[in-house]
């Protein structure tokens, strides 16, 4: 009888080994990884991580303020933050404009962000670092059907930070009920608010219907950075932040495999961007793997003018999200890392696919020749350019290249 028992407890125990979760870091890609976790913790660490653009464009002058920036009918859509009521439709493949839609009757205090679903168009009017005690704050709901109509149906949603209450006229870039990303869901806008003076962020949540809101708190996180746009694919629990520091290095914030609409709860991967002196302010995906990202003009110690960029996060994301990285297409193709500068001409020892642009830029993202390949080699001329390091685009790669 007694072993009888002893059996039946054991095979107990048993069973609940094998259906227990544990919980830890489910990434692979992490420094901690735990290959028996079945629970993601949200405790992935990451070794710092450093990307470049896979290509580079100045935007025109008249994008000088670009603050949010969305796809859509086959255009980069963008905007200015301020006083001018113009969304500008760009050429995903040179950063030209397309088209101009003017909204009426409608004005720009301080438009910071701008995304959609599939009926209309959001712009969130909500920036406040100059006294942090706006009032006013708002989203105008446009149709996407009327947009470029001349006479658009638009809308207003109103809303208020449920847990500020000072009011009070605030030093300029000062207050943590500051805002410029937005991402809006199947049923709510959510808010991340760049904090100023804690270098931190706060989730806030309100609906997607006209009328007056409280936004209300859902998450925060400490990111050691101010957050100027986001973008957000819903269905694959994936959200990415753009931002920089307080020292204008400009960054991008992995967030994915979260639990519902908890955004810090899973994985938070910090990405830095060889974009130094580059105020990034716009960001956007259509797959999860391959991003646009705008930066204003910034004119102190350097002088960098507004551009488009394109960003390839494959290698990040591509075990979470599913699909191949720029390295299998690579493979695929034979390709080979083997671009070198030699004696003023750039040599490329790798068999390229005709009418393949190749783009030499340097570390700032300024283009310095393009050379189109006709054939499978490419030829250039004798090109004097200082030494250092050098960016090279073949096509969809990216090579570093040292100039001696």
């Amino acid at each position: 009888m007694i072993t009888r028992i002893l059996l039946l407890l054991a095979g107990s125990l048993s069973s609940v080994g094998l259906n227990a979760q544990i919980a830890g870091c489910t990434d692979p890609l992490a420094e901690n990884y735990q290959p028996m976790a079945t629970i993601n913790d949200g405790s992935c660490l990451y070794a710092p991580e450093w990307v470049f653009p896979t290509l580079t464009w100045d935007l025109p002058s008249a994008l000088n303020e670009t603050s949010g920036l969305i796809r859509w009918d086959d255009l980069l859509w963008t905007h200015n933050d301020d006083t001018d009521t113009r969304l500008y439709g760009l050429d995903g493949s040179d950063g030209s404009i397309s088209l101009e839609c003017l909204l009426p009757g409608v004005s720009n205090q301080d438009w910071e962000d701008v995304d959609q679903d599939d009926t209309y168009v959001y712009i969130g009017d909500f920036g406040n670092n100059s006294s942090g005690n706006r009032q006013d704050l708002h989203i105008l709901r446009v149709e996407k059907a009327s947009l470029c109509s001349g006479s658009p149906t638009i809308d207003t949603i109103w809303f208020q930070y449920e847990d500020q209450s000072d009011f009070s006229t605030q030093a300029s870039n000062t207050t943590d009920f500051d805002c410029e990303a937005m991402v809006v869901g199947t049923d709510s806008i959510y808010l991340i608010t760049k904090q100023w003076t804690s270098l931190g962020t706060v989730v806030y949540a309100l609906p997607k219907d006209p009328g007056n809101h409280d936004a209300e708190a859902r998450g925060t996180f400490p990111v050691n950075g101010l957050i100027t746009g986001a973008t957000w694919v819903e269905e694959k629990h994936l959200l990415v932040l753009c931002g920089y520091s307080s020292l204008l290095q400009p960054f991008v914030f992995l967030c994915y495999d979260y639990a519902g609409t908890d955004f810090f709860t899973g994985n938070k991967r910090r990405l830095d961007l060889a974009l130094p002196f580059h105020q990034v302010e716009g960001i956007t995906t259509t797959d999860g793997l391959t991003y646009a990202l705008t930066n204003e003009r910034f004119a102190q110690v350097l002088m960098i003018p507004p551009r488009l960029h394109a960003l390839d996060l494959s290698p990040f994301l591509v075990d979470y999200l599913g699909g191949s990285t720029a390295l299998d297409h690579q493979d695929e193709a034979g390709i080979q890392d083997q671009v070198t500068w030699q004696d003023g001409r750039l040599n490329i020892v790798q068999s390229v696919p005709k009418n393949t642009l190749v783009r030499m830029m340097d570390l700032l993202g300024r283009p310095i020749f393009d050379l189109m390949c006709f054939d499978i080699q490419c030829r250039q001329e004798l090109v004097q350019i200082p030494s250092g390091l050098y960016l090279v685009h073949v096509g969809t790669f990216v090579h570093k290249v040292w100039v001696p």
